[in-house]
């Protein structure tokens, strides 16, 4: 595997991968959020629907996905709406 970021899930999206991280490989000029979320439901469809409601951060900061980008070494992570108390 080439250079990589790691994709941290909560929540409902880490029920829809199974798992709470993931390594995903990127490219070493970096990727568009936007796109990087399609890899994902491409991979993980039942994310599908989370995503759209979901808020995104890189590297501890929230981000605009139609403006943002990830690069080798971030970390990513996608917090659905949370319920319960």
């Amino acid at each position: 595997m080439g250079p990589a970021i790691r994709v941290r899930l909560f929540a409902g999206a880490r029920e829809a991968v199974g798992a709470p991280s993931l390594p995903w490989p990127v490219p070493t000029a970096g990727l568009a959020i936007e796109t990087l979320l399609g890899e994902l439901v491409g991979r993980y469809p039942r994310l599908g629907p989370i995503v759209r409601h979901s808020r995104f951060l890189v590297n501890s900061e929230y981000v605009d996905p139609k403006r943002s980008r990830v690069a080798p070494g971030d970390e990513f992570a996608i917090h659905p709406p949370y319920s319960g108390g």
